[in-house]
C-alpha cells in the first residue's frame, strides 16, 4: 500500500518591481490626457474614426487602472483565507479587460456601420495631426512594457493595447490623408471598422489565455509533457501520477505530484534538488510533491 505520508512544499515569494507600477502610471496619465484631446477633436472634426480611437483608447485607460491594481492586490500577504494572497487578481484583471475591450468594439462596430448610411463631413487635417500624436504617445507608451509583456499576460495585455492603438491611429492618419484628396466620406467608417479588427484580432490570445488560466488549465508557456519526462528522469522515480499543473497568477505556476520511489524515500537535499529542478527549467515556485513506495502504482495523467 502506498504511504502518503512525506511531502516536499517548496514556495518562493515573487516580489513586484516597482518599474511595473511607474510604467502604469506613466502610460495611464499620458493615454488619460490624449483621450481627452482626441475626443474633442473628434467631435470637432465630426470623424467617427478619430472618436472610435478615442474611445478604444479610454477602455485601454479603464484596462490599465485594472491591470495596475491587480499589481497591487498581488502583494497582499497570504493569510489562512487567501492562502496564495490575491495573485490571481492579475488572471481576472487580464479577463475584465479583454472582455470590456471586445464589447466596446461591437459598439464602435455599431456605430460605424450606421455612417455608411449618413454620411457626415469631416475635418481630415484636424483628424490627421491629432492621430499623429496618437502615434507618438501610444508607441512611448507600449514601450514601457515592452519588457514585462515577455513573461506576464497581465502586462501582455497593457503592452498589446497601446502596440494596436499606435497601428491603428497611424491607420486615421493614413485614412484622414486619402479623404483630404478624393473627398470620399465612406474612408472614415470604413477605417473605424477596421480599428475594430484589429482590436479584436489582437484582443483574442488574450481572452482565450485568460480564460484557460481562469480554469486552472496549465499555462501555454509550460508543456505538460515535458514536466512529466522531467519528472520521469529525475533519479529514483519510477513513476508518476496525480500530476497537476496551474497558474496561480499570470505570473506564477503551482505544481502537484505523487511520485512513486520504490527505493526508499528521498532525503532533504533530493527533495530540495527536485523542486530546485522543476523552478530552473519551468519557472515553477510552488511545488508539492508527494513519494511514495508502492512498486505497482502505474503513472496516471489526471
Amino acid at each position: 500500500m502506498a504511504d502518503h505520508s512525506q511531502h516536499n512544499h517548496a514556495h518562493h515569494t515573487h516580489t513586484i518591481p516597482d518599474t511595473k507600477s511607474r510604467a502604469f502610471v506613466v502610460a495611464i496619465f499620458l493615454n488619460s490626457a490624449f483621450v481627452a484631446v482626441e475626443f474633442f477633436y473628434g467631435w470637432v472634426a465630426n470623424s467617427t474614426a478619430l472618436m472610435a480611437d478615442a474611445s478604444h483608447n479610454l477602455s485601454d485607460i479603464l484596462g490599465l487602472v485594472i491591470a495596475w491594481l491587480a499589481l497591487v492586490l498581488a502583494r497582499k500577504t497570504p493569510d489562512e483565507r487567501y492562502t496564495y494572497g490575491l495573485h490571481s487578481s492579475s488572471i481576472l484583471a487580464a479577463l475584465a479587460n479583454a472582455m470590456f475591450i471586445l464589447v466596446t468594439s461591437g459598439a464602435i462596430a455599431w456605430e460605424s456601420a450606421s455612417r455608411f448610411f449618413e454620411p457626415h463631413q469631416i475635418e481630415g487635417s484636424t483628424v490627421t495631426l491629432v492621430a499623429a500624436a496618437g502615434i507618438v504617445i501610444n508607441s512611448f507608451s507600449a514601450w514601457l512594457f515592452v519588457k514585462g509583456s515577455k513573461e506576464d499576460l497581465n502586462i501582455r495585455g497593457a503592452y498589446i493595447h497601446m502596440a494596436s492603438d499606435a497601428a491603428v491611429s497611424l491607420g486615421v492618419v493614413i485614412s484622414s490623408l486619402l479623404m483630404i484628396q478624393t473627398q470620399w466620406s465612406w474612408i472614415d467608417p470604413a477605417t473605424s471598422l477596421l480599428i475594430v479588427v484589429v482590436i479584436v484580432w489582437g484582443t483574442w490570445g488574450l481572452l482565450k489565455e485568460s480564460i484557460q488560466l481562469a480554469l486552472n488549465a496549465v499555462p501555454s508557456s509550460i508543456s505538460f509533457a515535458a514536466i512529466q519526462n522531467h519528472l520521469l528522469e529525475l533519479p529514483g522515480v519510477a513513476s508518476v501520477h496525480h500530476l497537476h499543473v496551474w497558474g496561480i497568477s499570470t505570473t506564477e505556476s503551482a505544481l502537484s505530484v505523487h511520485l512513486v520511489m520504490p527505493n526508499g524515500y528521498p532525503g532533504d537535499d533530493v527533495m530540495e534538488s527536485f523542486s530546485a529542478s522543476l523552478q530552473e527549467k519551468f519557472k515553477i515556485r510552488h511545488c508539492t510533491l508527494q513519494f511514495e513506495l508502492g512498486k505497482n502504482t502505474h503513472a496516471c495523467v489526471l
